[in-house]
């Protein structure tokens, strides 16, 4: 479990799947998403029964303090060599949107991914007219640093997705509060 200032991160467990499913055919949750077809119980059950390899992804649920659970966060594509990783952030509970819960729990990640798997880069790709991820993502530290024109394709036309990132130095710069002090 990783605790944040609003937030507990925890492991995803068998009981989160029907919540997960209720988010992921929400028209308005998956809006930002690659998600484009409906998502079975059985599926999302599936995919939170998967074994996954915790050297090459991390998935953990998004809880309250007072242990409610309204999303998930993660790191994937984790490449020891160049010690990067790539993030993903879903608030699927719509009434703790804009709260700074999302905000927390990316600062918990970050400070995990940095201070404990010895990442260097963490990387995200967001919609360009995701404004509300864009400005949480500006809040933790993450910088522009190109935009992947007409990369996806959703709800007829072609979306522009942005790359962001941050480097471990500069987390540790903006959050000396999360880093472990000697």
């Amino acid at each position: 479990m990783l605790k944040g200032d609003k937030v507990i991160l925890r492991a995803i467990e068998r009981e989160d799947a029907e919540r997960f499913h209720r988010w992921m055919n929400d028209p308005e949750v998956i809006r930002f998403m690659g998600m484009r077809f409906p998502i079975s119980l059985l599926a999302e059950e599936s995919w939170v029964a998967q074994e996954h390899d915790p050297k090459k992804e991390l998935r953990l649920a998004i809880d309250t303090l007072e242990g409610r659970h309204i999303g998930s966060c993660g790191l994937g594509g984790i490449d020891p060599y160049t010690h990067s990783a790539e993030l993903g952030v879903c608030i699927g509970d719509k009434e703790y949107w804009s709260q700074g819960y999302g905000t927390d729990a990316l600062v918990t990640l970050c400070a995990f991914g940095f201070t404990q798997m010895n990442l260097h880069r963490i990387s995200l790709r967001v919609f360009a007219e995701n404004t509300r991820g864009i400005r949480c993502y500006e809040k933790v530290g993450f910088q522009h640093e190109g935009t992947l024109r007409e990369d996806v394709y959703k709800n007829g036309r072609y979306h522009n997705l942005l790359v962001m990132g941050i480097l471990v130095h500069e987390f540790a710069e903006l959050w000396p509060q999360r880093w472990p002090q000697d």
